[in-house]
Order: C-alpha cells, then sequence, then structure tokens
C-alpha cells in the first residue's frame, strides 16, 4: 500500500484519485499555442502593395490558415511597400513584436538582399522563422505584345523597357542580370509602387514590359492577357523552359560556361520560394511549429485547393524548412559566384530608399 494513502483519512484516498482522474485530461489536453491565439489578431505585413498578385494570394490564404492555427486568430493585412521589400523586411526583423502575432509575407528576393550587401539590408534572414511558401515558380519577361517585343532576339535589337520597384526587387535584378550576363539591351524605369503599377503602366504604354514578372500574379490579376494574347514571353527566366510556354527558350539554354550557369543558380533562388511567410526572430519555438503545421494544413484543405483554382492562382507548397535550408545554402555559396551574381544583377552600392 503506498504511504500517502495510510496518512489519508478512511475514503480520502479514494476522493483524491477521483479527483485527479478528472483533472488530468483537461491537464493534457491543455493546449499553450491555443491559448495564446484564442481571441488575438494576427498582422500579415505585405511587402508589396494593394491589388497586386501578393495581396490576392493572402486574401485567398489567410482564411484557411486561421481555421488550421490554434486558436483561430483574426487575421488583418497590412500593405508595406518600399525598397523592393527591404522596409517590410526592416520592420519585421526589427520592430514588429516577436510574439507571433506579426507575420510577413515578402518578396523572394528580398531575403537574399543582404548576402549581396545592400545598403539597408540591415538584417539576417537565417534569423527569421520560415513558416512555409505558397508557391514555387518560373519567372518570365513579358511584354505588351504590340510594343513590338516579343522574341528573344527583341531584347537585344529593339528598345525593351521595363517597369521596377526599387534596388532588390526581381523586376530590377533580372532584367539586370540578363544585360549583364547575356549583353541584351534592357532599359530598366525604377519607382513603380508594385507590380500592380507595372501592369497598369504596361497598358498605358509607358513600359513595354516587366522581367521578373510571374505566371501566377498576371494570372490572378490580369486574367485576361494570355488567353487574348495582350502580351508576350520573349524569355523564360530559368534553368529549363516551362510548359506553359514551349517554344519560349530558357534563360540558361544561352550560359556559355559552368560558372555562368552558377551564377544563374544562384539568382535564381528566390524563384525556389516564391511567396514566402515569416515570423521575426525571437518567437517561441512551439508558436513557430504550430504556425508551420497550419500553414502545410491550410496549404492541403480542399477548399483552399479549390479557391486558388477559381481565382486562378498557382500554388505549390515549399515547406519553412526547405526555405531555410534554400537560405542557408545560399549564404554558403563561395564568394566568387556572390561577387559575379552581385555583379550581374547591379547591386553593388544599391540602397533601400
Amino acid at each position: 500500500m503506498n504511504v500517502w494513502r495510510l496518512l489519508l483519512p478512511r475514503g480520502a484516498a479514494a476522493r483524491v484519485l477521483a479527483a485527479l482522474a478528472a483533472v488530468s485530461p483537461v491537464a493534457a489536453l491543455a493546449d499553450p499555442v491555443e491559448d495564446f491565439y484564442r481571441g488575438k489578431q494576427i498582422t500579415m505585413i505585405l511587402s508589396a502593395g494593394a491589388g497586386g498578385g501578393y495581396a490576392t494570394y493572402m486574401q485567398a490564404f489567410a482564411p484557411f490558415f486561421t481555421k488550421h492555427i490554434p486558436g483561430h486568430p483574426n487575421i488583418v493585412l497590412q500593405n508595406m511597400p518600399g525598397a523592393g521589400g527591404i522596409r517590410a523586411m526592416m520592420f519585421l526583423s526589427t520592430v514588429a513584436p516577436k510574439d507571433g502575432t506579426t507575420l510577413g509575407f515578402v518578396h523572394s528576393s528580398v531575403p537574399f538582399a543582404p548576402l549581396y550587401g545592400i545598403k539597408g539590408a540591415n538584417f539576417d534572414p537565417r534569423k527569421m522563422s520560415w513558416i512555409g511558401s505558397l508557391n514555387t515558380s518560373t519567372a518570365i519577361c513579358v511584354s505588351w505584345t504590340a510594343s513590338g517585343i516579343t522574341k528573344w532576339q527583341d531584347l537585344f535589337d529593339k528598345g525593351y523597357i521595363v517597369g521596377g520597384t526599387g534596388a532588390g526587387s526581381q523586376m530590377e535584378t533580372m532584367p539586370a542580370m540578363i544585360n549583364s550576363l547575356f549583353g541584351t539591351h534592357i532599359k530598366i524605369v525604377s519607382g513603380y509602387t508594385g507590380g500592380a503599377d507595372v501592369y497598369l503602366a504596361m497598358e498605358r504604354g509607358e513600359v513595354h514590359g516587366r522581367c521578373g514578372g510571374l505566371v501566377s500574379s498576371i494570372n490572378s490579376t490580369r486574367p485576361d492577357w494570355f488567353p487574348q494574347h495582350k502580351v508576350s514571353v520573349p524569355i523564360v527566366v530559368a534553368m529549363r523552359r516551362n510548359a506553359l510556354f514551349p517554344d519560349t527558350p530558357a534563360l540558361a539554354e544561352f550560359a556559355k560556361d559552368d560558372k555562368t550557369k552558377q551564377v544563374l543558380k544562384l539568382i535564381l533562388a528566390p524563384l525556389g520560394m516564391d511567396r514566402p511567410m515569416l515570423a521575426p526572430p525571437g518567437v517561441a519555438a512551439e508558436r513557430v511549429e504550430a504556425l508551420r503545421k497550419a500553414f502545410h494544413e491550410a496549404m492541403a484543405d480542399p477548399g483552399f485547393i479549390e479557391e486558388a483554382k477559381r481565382i486562378d492562382i498557382e500554388i505549390d507548397e515549399a515547406s519553412g524548412e526547405q526555405v531555410q535550408t534554400l537560405l542557408e545554402d545560399a549564404f554558403t555559396m563561395p564568394p566568387d559566384i556572390v561577387k559575379a551574381a552581385n555583379d550581374a544583377m547591379n547591386l553593388t552600392g544599391a540602397t533601400a530608399q
């Protein structure tokens, strides 16, 4: 017989056991993450302006994401464009609460800005907690068909003018890289707020197109462009051709040596995490784990898959661990490859504005 039973009055031991049996299941089911998020609000910081592809993705995803987060917090979107996405990353790194109530949905190129020494990118993306990415993608150079820029050779022979949003954004790094590595003559007009503004500029005839554009972004915001042949794709910015544009060459087809291919692979690394979500550094590990689990479950939710089809956005999950590994690999690339990529994208001396 246990000693504590001997010390209790007759019948008291049974009452204690009954009380413990009643309390234990409740204690076992207690979820500190659920307790934390219940009744709270998550602010989702978007590094892009309103009305673009990022807003379209997150408006579709947020209801399913919160459905799978313990406690089901409300999610409010906050647009924070600027400096090609660096403004939002700096906010998430230094100012945002570190408790999991503020998350980021950022341009995939921005986490690589510190690797290339962009001024103003004073953050370490490896210290962030990456929740996952909604898509992996192939970038394209897209042009307004009426501009006459429709083929790869036109990027050499004609004055292809593209819009950009600031140093570090793919809309500026990719055309600069193509010019540097392949000798094209692409002119970049900077200063647009976001991708949606560049699309408007294409429609108005201010610019011919956009390099670093994504099929998913166009389909979600300009669904008539491809079916009605309003735009053309002179080059696919990738290591291999895209099945959607089988007659359009991939940029890697024109790489002359292995070093150029390595540089191109590093430059294109952000496409493996096309729509990444992150938590600021310092968020408790159990909350990060719960957010990653909720992200995966939301991506697999039949309701979200159906909604993505309905609004014609591409989804292809990359886990938080995969995004973290991709960044770690990029930040351990040989210095000569990083420098060559930096020079090709014309990032040296770039500043956040």
